[in-house]
Parts: structure tokens; C-alpha cells; sequence
């Protein structure tokens, strides 16, 4: 027997372990069935380049709890390790049994999917367990040996007999503090949690499994059970498999694996495979998000070699990406030792600037492939587009391929097709073309017909963040503005070199603006006199494009350098002084009556625009209906 202390370089390194190093004690578990998982494919390695004189068989991880003694196993039939490599890999932390191992097989290891990097992982046993014991015994011809260590710098090594095939088994001795640990939902919730689809099958108890009857049973026949291995994950999971192996169904069906709770369908995928200039494989899920921006559940999983270790994947998937859901897998994603934080490094933008590519290489092939079917999903997958567009300048450059632009009669476009339907018809008389847009075909239905009337097209652009996509597009494109419809009178949202033609004096238009303005008295509107056609409605109530979208930006997070924290309201209130009301109200000699004239036709305007409410409208309809008493 060997007894000795372990070659660290502080008194003892177990309390910080526990307290610094790794900041959730339930990853002990992760840790210890990668290493376990580390072992089966290393061997898998060896046996595979003829090495390994030994049958590699069907190797299983199997995870016990022994709730009585207060015992938890971890049992793998791995390399194993003769007590050379214990005094080595255990006693001497500074080393790393997978990182020496990738180094010498560095030329033939490529793909054996060794964890590697975390030497420390099987000292994090130490956060749970008062009393941890290592059984091993190599794949070399060499004998069994136990090593015991109680979390202080000493520990004994010595040769035992109690272990005869060939693996490796740990035996934690759980501390009081960490019972529940010993409880079997718990290791089974970590197990699904950080294990579910570790390369190696990982068995925890029994299951009871019923034997297909012949087809030759009695209808009375009663079927058989056995118990057999509960494999509790899925060692090759969708990702791993290539994408001309997998149909839409293994898609769908890995997407429910993943996110049990959700029981709506996805609706594409995109399959990440790249092994240059780094690895990464992965599966990417587009929801049904409709103007969703609600990221917080279910979000993106990051794996490294097919182990948990997060679903915080900021810095790795760029931000418009974080709407989607699905896995990442990358060994070159540099984790500091516990696997709790991101590290700032090269690589990382490099697999950011990958998935951005790939996302947009697949919207311009799914609007190609098939139109039709693109646009019926345009509606629950523009948000992620246009976020895309507005935070994400390589992939802006990319999006006038896929970026639709529906219309308020359910017409799509392209950004080009566009162009070229409107250009004709709604350049103004500066040569600047302008894109006319509602936010809401109901409440701004007025505003659309009028446009309509004059043969424009209009969008309809409803999503949260329009206001930022319709800023990014003004400063990127030439010459081109966005205009709502009910920003201004329609003649001018598109300004033509037209005859006006006025059937009012100026003098006559300066006394109607000031009986307006008196007899409305709010700050709020701004009177605007305008000769229109005599049919068109005699108040419009409009609201600027700039201060509006200046609100619309502040309330999605923006606004810039405006600042536009409790902005007033402001409103144009546009008076049509060709009407036969304008006419009317100058006639009407009783000033009771002008004012009420006036006041009546503010309140139409305003609830066209659904600005009429509470006690405003209450007086409304009272008066309205006094008026059909007469």
C-alpha cells in the first residue's frame, strides 16, 4: 500500500474547489460521467488503431445510489488505470490524463470526441462527498487498485482484488451537507439535465419491458415483461448524425426531445456542420414567434462533445439568433475550468459570424425552393429577420434575398420586386421614392383607402421593432424614405408637382385657422390648412413621422441620442379648406354654433384615429344623439 500526499501547490486545494472553482455543486455529476465517457472512447480509440489488445464490446456508464450507506457509483468499463496512471492522473493535479492523450494521438484522435481540457473535473467529487474512492483496473494486463482520499491532501493507493473487469469505478461518500444527492429524482433530473446525450449509453436501474406476443396468441394471451437496462439518454442524438440520414420527422421528433413542453411544431431547421476553421456542429429550430420577443424559455443549448453545459449562449450565438431554439456543439468553445463562463477569444466570433452566414445561406434557399410556403411563415419568422437586419450588418448585406414586405391587400414582395411595382407611381418631385406603410389595417383604414384612391401601394409592417428596420433601410438605401399612412395628408406623403387649386381666399383660410384653433384650444394638435379635393374628409387628424417614430423606437429599446423619455403626444390636425364644412363654419355667424361645428368634426377625426375616449367620448354620443332628436 501506497500512502502519500497529493502534489498540489497549496495546503488543500479541496476548499477551493468547493468554494471558488466551481460555483454549482450539482455539476459533479457532469463531470464525473464525462470523464467515465472520456475513458469508454479513448479505449474505443485504442481498440479501433489495433493498440488495445481487448474486445471493445458494448461498453455502458452506470450511475447507482446506495441511499442506505449513503454511497453514489459511477461505474464505466473504460481504459481504466493501472496505479502508475492513478499516482499520475489523480495525485498529481497539474496534469490532464485527456489533454496528454489528445497530444499523443493527436494525428489519429481527431474525432474520438475526448473531452479533454478539464483535469480538475473529477476533484469536484470533493463538493458532495466526505470520503471519494477510485476502483480501476487497466486494460493492460496489470492488476486492480483502490485509492481513497478523505477531501485533505493525503489519500492511500494500493492493489485490490475486488475489482476484476476492466474500467473504472468512483465511490463518493456523500457528506451530510449533500443528501440530496442520494435521492433518485434528483440524479435522474441531473442525469436529463447534463447527460442526455452523451456518446455513451448510461444506464440508471431498470425498466420493466413487455415482450411482443406471436401472431399466433390467443386472443385471452397475456404478454410477457422482463427488466432491462433504463438507458436514460440518447447517445446519438440528431446533431450528430448527418442531414442527408435524418427525414423531417427525426428533425421534429429530436426538437420534442429537446423541449418536451412544447407541443407546437418548429417551422424549418437549419443543421449546422463545420470542421474549418473550427468544430462545430449543431441544429438550429425556428419557432412560431409571430411578434413574440419573449426569449426566456427554451432557449439554445450549448454542448461541448455532446455534455450540458449551458443555455446562456450570449457572445456564441449573436443576439437576433437568441429568438430560436436548438443545440450548439463545439469542443472550441473556450470555457474557463468549471464550464461556467464564456472566455473573450477569436474563436468566438468566428463561430458567431459562421451561424449568421448559414442562418441567412437558408432563408435565400427556402424563399427559392418554395415561395409560396415561405410567405405563409412570414408572419412568425420576421421578427428574427428584421432583428437580424437591424443588429447584424453582414447579414443586412444578405437580407434583401429573403426580407419580405407584405401589403395590405396580402400581397408579398422583395425588396427589389418592390421597387420596381412602386417607382413608377410614388416618386415625389425631389426624385426620392417613398414606401408607404400601416401599422394596423383596422385603425388605419381611412388613411390606406385614401392611398389606395391615388393607385399606391401599402405595406403592412407591424412587428415591434419596424421602427428600427425602417431606419436601418433609410440610411443603407438611396434615396428612399418610409412613410405611414396617417403621418400627413396623403398629397403630402408624396409630394407632386401638382396644380392646387383653392376655393378659399388667404384671408378667408387665416380666419379659419384661428377659429379652429380657438375653438379646439389644445396643444396638443397643430392646425394645418390644406386645399384638397373638395370630397375628401374635412379634419384628418394626423401624427408626424418623425415624433411618432421617435416613440415607436423608445418603446422597443432606442431613440438614440434623442432621449425621448415621456414625450408628448403631438398631433396635426389637417383642415380641408376646399370642404363644404370649411365653408360652413366661415358662414355660420353665431359663435356657439361655430364652436360646436368645429368641436363636432375634431371628435369624428379623432375617433377615425381612436383618440376619443373616456368622458370625451361619453359627451360624444350624448350629443350625437340629442342631434337626431331634432
Amino acid at each position: 500500500m501506497t500512502k502519500g500526499n497529493i502534489n498540489v501547490s497549496v495546503e488543500n486545494i479541496f476548499p477551493l474547489i468547493k468554494k471558488f472553482l466551481y460555483s454549482d455543486h450539482e455539476i459533479f455529476l457532469r463531470e464525473l460521467i464525462s470523464n467515465a465517457t472520456d475513458a469508454t472512447l479513448k479505449l474505443k480509440h485504442l481498440t479501433g488503431i489495433g493498440e488495445a489488445k481487448v474486445e471493445y464490446g458494448n461498453p455502458k456508464i452506470e450511475v447507482k445510489v446506495d441511499k442506505e450507506n449513503k454511497k453514489l457509483h459511477i461505474i464505466d468499463q473504460g481504459i481504466g488505470m493501472t496505479g502508475e496512471e492513478v499516482e499520475k492522473y489523480i495525485n498529481q493535479v497539474a496534469f490532464s490524463g485527456a489533454e496528454e492523450f489528445l497530444e499523443k494521438y493527436k494525428d489519429t484522435a481527431k474525432d474520438s470526441g475526448i473531452i479533454g481540457h478539464f483535469g480538475l473535473g473529477f476533484y469536484s467529487a470533493f463538493m458532495v462527498a466526505e470520503k471519494v474512492e477510485i476502483l480501476t483496473k487497466s486494460y493492460k494486463d496489470e492488476p486492480a487498485v483502490r485509492w481513497i482520499c478523505d477531501g485533505s491532501p493525503e489519500f492511500t493507493l494500493e492493489e485490490t482484488t475486488d475489482k476484476t473487469d476492466r474500467g473504472t469505478e468512483i465511490i463518493l461518500h456523500i457528506s451530510e451537507d449533500s443528501t440530496e444527492f442520494l435521492e433518485e429524482g434528483k440524479i435522474r433530473e441531473l442525469l436529463l439535465k447534463y447527460n442526455k446525450f452523451m456518446p455513451v449509453p448510461i444506464k440508471f436501474g431498470t425498466k420493466t419491458h413487455t415482450l411482443p406476443l406471436p401472431e399466433d396468441a390467443p386472443e385471452d394471451a397475456v404478454a410477457e415483461t422482463e427488466e432491462v437496462d433504463n438507458i436514460i439518454n440518447n447517445p446519438t442524438p440528431a446533431w450528430t448524425i448527418a442531414p442527408s440520414e435524418l427525414t423531417n420527422e427525426d428533425y421534429m421528433k429530436f426538437y420534442h426531445e429537446l423541449y418536451p413542453m412544447q407541443f407546437e411544431e418548429p417551422l424549418f431547421n437549419i443543421h449546422l456542420n463545420v470542421d474549418y476553421p473550427f468544430n462545430l456542429t449543431g441544429i438550429l429550430f425556428f419557432p412560431k414567434l409571430n411578434n413574440n420577443l419573449n426569449i426566456e424559455k427554451d432557449k439554445i443549448q450549448l454542448y461541448q462533445n455532446q455534455v450540458f453545459v449551458t443555455d446562456e449562449v450570449k457572445g456564441i450565438v449573436p443576439d437576433f439568433l437568441m429568438l430560436l431554439r436548438g443545440v450548439i456543439d463545439s469542443p472550441d468553445i473556450p470555457l474557463n475550468v468549471s464550464r461556467s463562463y464564456l472566455q473573450a477569444d477569436g474563436a468566438v466570433k468566428k463561430i458567431s459570424s459562421y451561424i449568421t452566414k448559414k442562418v441567412a445561406d437558408k432563408m435565400a434557399s427556402l424563399i427559392n425552393e418554395n415561395r409560396e410556403d415561405y410567405e405563409k411563415k412570414w408572419n412568425d419568422i420576421k421578427v428574427v429577420i428584421e432583428y437580424g437586419i437591424v443588429t447584424e450588418e453582414k447579414f443586412a448585406e444578405k437580407a434583401d434575398k429573403f426580407t419580405l414586405y407584405p401589403t395590405t391587400d396580402g400581397k408579398y414582395f422583395l425588396w427589389n420586386e418592390l421597387e420596381e411595382k412602386i417607382k413608377p407611381n410614388q416618386t415625389d418631385k425631389d426624385g426620392k421614392l417613398v414606401v408607404l406603410y400601416a401599422s394596423n389595417a383596422d385603425e388605419q383604414h381611412s388613411y390606406i383607402q385614401s392611398a389606395k384612391d391615388k393607385g399606391y401601394e401599402v405595406l403592412l409592417l407591424d412587428s415591434p421593432i419596424i421602427p428600427h428596420v425602417i431606419q436601418k433601410l433609410e440610411t443603407s438605401k438611396d434615396k428612399i424614405s418610409f412613410a405611414r399612412v396617417d403621418a400627413d395628408h396623403i398629397n403630402n406623403l408624396i409630394k407632386k408637382d401638382e396644380p392646387v387649386i383653392s376655393k378659399l381666399t388667404e384671408t378667408e383660410k387665416e380666419s379659419l385657422k384661428k377659429k379652429v384653433e380657438e375653438s379646439i384650444n389644445d396643444t396638443k394638435f397643430t392646425v394645418q390648412l390644406e386645399d384638397l379635393d373638395s370630397s375628401d374628409a374635412p379634419f384628418t387628424i394626423t401624427q408626424p413621422e418623425f415624433m411618432r417614430r421617435m416613440k415607436d423606437m423608445q418603446a422597443t429599446g432606442g431613440g438614440g441620442m434623442f432621449g425621448m423619455g415621456g414625450f408628448p403626444e403631438m398631433y396635426n390636425l389637417v383642415v380641408n379648406s376646399n370642404s363644404e364644412l370649411a365653408g360652413q363654419i366661415l358662414k355660420t355667424e353665431n359663435t356657439e354654433e361655430k364652436s360646436d361645428l368645429i368641436k363636432y368634426a375634431l371628435d369624428l377625426a379623432k375617433l377615425s384615429q381612436n383618440l376619443l375616449k373616456g368622458k370625451e367620448l361619453t359627451d360624444f354620443i350624448q350629443r350625437s344623439y340629442k342631434q337626431l332628436e331634432k
